[in-house]
């Protein structure tokens, strides 16, 4: 199993950047009749993080939300670093050629070779 990190350009300053979860979302309802002081605290999941670049960097998120998965598993670490999980090398190796082919120097995986 190999992980890696994703990056991303960002749209505004074109460094390389990686999303992370600074704390969970915090879910809450709005009641007709009442109040409702519930509220759920979740972290989002890797696709989620994800999703939520549109606009902030420089490539089609969906497009490269399809890849990642392709391959491998989008994933949260530690509930905060947003990671692909491949099975082994070639898969690794699969996906940053369809990455590089699709985005060219826009997207890049880190992880130790």
């Amino acid at each position: 199993m190999l992980r890696a990190r994703v990056w991303l350009t960002c749209a505004a300053m074109h460094d390389p950047v990686s999303p992370v979860l600074q704390r969970p979302s915090l879910i809450g309802w709005d009641a007709k009749n009442r109040q409702v002081d519930l509220v759920i605290e979740r972290p989002l999941k890797g696709s989620e993080l994800l999703a939520r670049m549109r606009g902030w960097v420089t490539v089609d998120v969906e497009l490269c939300s399809e890849i990642l998965a392709r391959h491998g598993r989008i994933k949260l670490l530690d509930d905060r670093q947003l990671v692909v999980e491949c099975e082994g090398p070639d898969q690794m190796l699969t996906l940053e050629r369809e990455l590089d082919q699709a985005f060219g120097n826009q997207v890049s995986l880190e992880y130790d070779r």
